[in-house]
């Protein structure tokens, strides 16, 4: 009992130390968006400021604003039997020149400062295991699917109003009575399909170190069906859908592993349910990879 409190408390110790770098990490990240902030505003003045001077340097002011180097179409054109103003653009053409590349470049400038925040392509390039929808599941039933004798269908309780029904592939490798009544963990947020002509509303997580030895991940003591398996170094929300041309799942899965003590991790971060601990492996076991069966 000493030797586990005592592990515990280190446990404990660690992950109260990545929670207060995360924390500074975020602080740091406010301080930076502040700055990016007040970069635009001043950005946007000089902008303004240029456009102001535009217009005050051309005759008509109801005249359209263009942000590009070349002059408007219809700028002060010289007079036909003048020839020195064949020869050389009128003053007020010039600066409105000139005023017109200045803020295109400050427009771009606005462009590339605003992107990260703004711009949903940036959104979605973030890949990482925050987008993953791991809860932890109640298998209320097991039994083999009709059609294959290497699948199991599940009825399994994830908090919602109604059981999901999840078809997995463990087949003859797990017995179904030891998965009946037992806690897993489930990926949730997949587009439902149909396997065999059953469909399918989310997939069962395991890890294997090889082909023969396959086992359910077991979520940490006192979880409840529902609880989302959360991450201390990556706390963004997961999607509402993984979108299917992406494939999220087969790019995260290279850094989805068991440790040597048997902990869930993705990049050395672990399985988490909040207050009640980490996920792990029945067995202690070296390198196991994580399989949605």
């Amino acid at each position: 009992q000493i030797m586990e409190y005592f592990k515990t408390h280190a446990l404990l110790s660690r992950e109260k130390a990545l929670l207060q770098a995360s924390v500074r990490e975020q602080k740091k990240l406010l301080v930076e968006n502040g700055k990016l902030k007040k970069d635009i505003e001043q950005l946007r003045a000089q902008l303004q400021d240029k456009q102001k001077r535009r217009t005050g340097t051309e005759p008509k002011t109801n005249q359209p604003c263009y942000l590009s180097s070349a002059p408007p179409p219809h700028s002060l054109s010289p007079a036909p039997n003048n020839p020195a103003s064949q020869q050389a653009p009128p003053a007020g053409a010039t600066a409105a020149e000139e005023g017109g590349h200045c803020g295109g470049e400050i427009k771009n400038r606005l462009l590339f400062l605003a992107r990260p925040s703004s711009d949903p392509l940036s959104l979605e390039s973030r890949v990482d295991v925050s987008r993953l929808d791991l809860r932890v599941g109640r298998i209320l039933s097991v039994r083999r699917h009709p059609l294959s004798e290497t699948m199991s269908v599940q009825e399994v309780e994830l908090g919602g109003d109604s059981p999901r029904t999840v078809v997995s592939r463990l087949g003859g490798r797990t017995n179904p009575d030891q998965l009946q009544g037992s806690l897993a963990v489930f990926l949730c947020n997949m587009k439902p399909s149909k396997i065999r002509g059953v469909a399918s509303q989310a997939r069962l997580l395991c890890c294997s170190a090889s082909d023969d030895q396959v086992e359910v991940l077991v979520p940490p003591a006192g979880s409840a069906p529902g609880d989302r398996i959360t991450f201390l170094d990556y706390p963004g929300e997961p999607d509402r859908e993984l979108p299917t041309k992406l494939k999220i799942w087969e790019l995260l899965q290279p850094d989805l592993q068991v440790d040597s003590k048997g902990v869930a991790t993705y990049k050395g971060c672990g399985f988490e349910v909040k207050g009640k601990g980490l996920c792990r492996a029945p067995s202690e076991r070296h390198s196991a990879n994580m399989l949605l069966l």
